[in-house]
């Protein structure tokens, strides 16, 4: 995952799966709670959140509300930072980087995960996660198994 260039790449054996336009954060790279940055460096996906669920379901505080995401939900909530269809939740693993203290990645909630379609792509406009189409964090779901290492580059 490169911030500079807002693209997602998945390989297996030294091939790309994947290489999709993503959206970091606003704010820039960056690790300190608080910061809205999205943090750099070596992660694990610790959990994957949302099998089976519908495309465009909401999710808050990690769990299905029920709703699936439309534009007449999205007015009726405007202060809403959406979380669709899937998450998986990253953990850093580097000690004093992007885990542990006040850098640790899965203490500050850093997901990959899935947004409404009407957000651009290719544009720093989270809050420190990585947002993906939901058809792209879909299928990337599907080939990825917790454990699976992540590299953020700036």
């Amino acid at each position: 995952m490169t911030i500079a260039a807002q693209r997602l790449q998945l390989y297996w054996g030294g091939n790309v799966l994947m290489d999709v336009a993503v959206s970091t954060a606003r704010n820039g790279a960056g690790e300190l709670s608080g910061s809205e940055c999205t943090p750099r460096g070596w992660h694990v996906i610790r959990a994957r959140i949302g099998e089976g669920c519908p495309p465009g379901s909401v999710f808050v505080g990690r769990r299905f509300t029920g709703e699936i995401h439309t534009p007449e939900l999205a007015a009726s909530h405007p202060e809403r930072d959406w979380i669709l269809s899937r998450i998986l939740w990253l953990s850093g693993l580097e000690r004093g980087r992007n885990r542990g203290g006040k850098v640790d990645s899965m203490r500050r909630y850093i997901y990959i995960h899935g947004c409404p379609d009407s957000e651009p792509m290719g544009i720093p406009r989270s809050r420190g996660c990585i947002r993906m189409r939901n058809a792209d964090i879909i299928r990337m779901f599907d080939q990825v198994p917790v454990g699976t290492r992540v590299l953020i580059e700036e």
